[in-house]
């Protein structure tokens, strides 16, 4: 009886200064786990002289931390659901917090690895998590005012990133990029206590034991093939198809097992054939051929191109985060009163505008212009991620959202880094043979149009999703619902 009242009360909507304070304790998980990702990449060339190690050998200092990342994902949502979703929250934000501490104090390049490991596997947690909690917190009326919150994060972390990595090679020791997160993590932990709901766990909710060991070596195989494609020989290389075979042969396994199981524990890949769920997954994934390959793309093209620092790179890059900031403090409300097919396409559109100055731009001059674009960008980057966000999560019940939520992030984790790798494959292979500035000048202004093209897919697959009516005139997920509860 008294889990039913529980059960209950965990959906009611919380008042909306609650729902605030949440959001910002989550905020602080996000921000610092995706900071991470980028405050290391842009130090991995001084990590390398540091432990004089070889470029192949330095890299696992982050490819360890992205499969590490993406392996727990799949996990998250059984997790939250079996132990509450506040502990499982504080328990990856622990994770994150001890692993951050022991990079911060590795001796050794196998060291640093290890930690990040150990880093990558709380990370992983985190974003799932914390989806799952401002979704049941809000309630589908609030849902794009939570999402926004906490997506925020996850926007500004990368662009900040460089910033932030940069200043610290230059100025501070290399033990900083990981001791950075060691206070961020401790109030997130302390305000997380007392404020995130607490929520029972299922002490017999049990693992899908077979659904796992599909699952999460899948995910990994085709996360270690894509970032085997961005080397010298692409899709050709033997690390890069046959991980991402392998991967494929998994994945296609597990949802025959998903589509059997009467309660999937792990991820119901049901969910992606409804409208609004599948579209916005489709979207997110299409957008690493655009928005993540612009991320990637732009400090590139600063420092070979145009020979900015890696400092300077990072300053130039903030007016991308000022355009998303803009669009959460000025057009988000507006924009929440505007059919989302109308937003999501006007975003992608911006973002494609805020790509031609960079196509047809010079090796000097013209950085007023660039700047203005990369303000655009990040203005579309927003008014196209959270309607998307919002669009995938507010049909979920309260039952399938920690499901949910893992299987939207795992769309999100496996998506942009295989759109950036094509993008970089593009990119290598139109710098072969390019021997001087105006060569290389035509690459990327290539590359950028390749950008631009790839774009036109979530742009006339905005067109497709829901309108307001038909969601409303959707059926509700009470079918799943009622099976997830057997």
């Amino acid at each position: 009886m008294s889990s039913t009242v529980t059960a209950s009360q965990a959906e009611t909507p919380v008042p909306d200064r609650r729902l605030n304070l949440i959001s910002l304790v989550l905020a602080l998980g996000v921000f610092t786990t995706l900071l991470d990702t980028t405050i290391v990449n842009i130090a991995l060339d001084h990590l390398q002289s540091v432990f004089h190690a070889s470029v192949a050998r330095t890299q696992w200092v982050a490819t360890g931390y992205l499969l590490a990342f993406v392996s727990v994902i799949p996990v998250s949502g059984w997790l939250s659901e079996r132990f509450g979703a506040r502990n499982a929250w504080m328990c990856a934000v622990g994770a994150f917090l001890g692993g951050s501490l022991l990079c911060g104090l590795a001796g050794s390049l196998p060291a640093l690895i290890a930690f990040r490991v150990l880093q990558g596997i709380g990370g992983g947690m985190v974003m799932p998590i914390t989806l799952s909690i401002v979704t049941r917190a809000a309630g589908p009326d609030r849902i794009h005012k939570a999402t926004a919150a906490v997506a925020l994060p996850g926007l500004l972390g990368p662009v900040l990133g460089s910033v932030l990595g940069g200043a610290i090679v230059q100025s501070l020791s290399w033990h900083w990029l990981f001791l950075v997160n060691v206070p961020v993590c401790l109030a997130a932990l302390v305000l997380g206590r007392i404020l995130l709901p607490a929520t029972p766990g299922e002490r017999g909710h049990r693992l899908d034991a077979p659904g796992f060991l599909l699952l999460t070596p899948g995910v990994v195989a085709v996360a270690y093939g894509i970032s085997g494609i961005s080397g010298e020989d692409g899709f050709a290389a033997a690390t890069a198809w046959l991980p991402l075979l392998v991967g494929a042969a998994l994945l296609a396994a597990f949802t025959g097992h998903s589509l059997r199981a009467r309660r999937p524990a792990l991820i119901d890949v049901r969910m992606f054939a409804r409208r609004g769920f599948g579209l916005g997954s489709v979207i997110t994934f299409a957008g690493g051929f655009s928005t993540y390959a612009l991320s990637f793309l732009l400090p590139l093209f600063y420092q070979q191109v145009r020979g900015d620092s890696v400092l300077h790179t990072g300053l130039l890059l903030i007016t991308q985060g000022l355009g998303t900031i803009f669009f959460v403090v000025a057009v988000r409300n507006v924009a929440a009163r505007i059919d989302s097919r109308f937003v999501i396409a006007a975003g992608v559109a911006l973002t494609m505008i805020g790509t031609v100055p960079f196509a047809l731009a010079d090796t000097h001059g013209g950085t007023t212009v660039l700047l203005a674009a990369q303000f655009a960008q990040g203005l579309g980057f927003a008014a196209t991620t959270f309607p998307v966000m919002t669009l995938a999560l507010a049909g979920l019940s309260h039952a399938e959202t920690p499901r949910g939520s893992a299987a939207f992030s795992v769309v999100q984790r496996v998506g942009a880094p295989f759109g950036v790798a094509v993008v970089a494959v593009i990119l290598q292979h139109l710098l072969d043979g390019a021997t001087t500035t105006t060569d290389q000048l035509a690459a990327f202004s290539s590359t950028f149009w390749w950008i631009f093209g790839l774009s036109t897919v979530p742009l006339v697959l905005a067109f497709f999703v829901p309108s307001e009516s038909q969601k409303a005139t959707d059926p509700a997920p009470a079918e799943t619902t009622g099976r997830a509860a057997q």
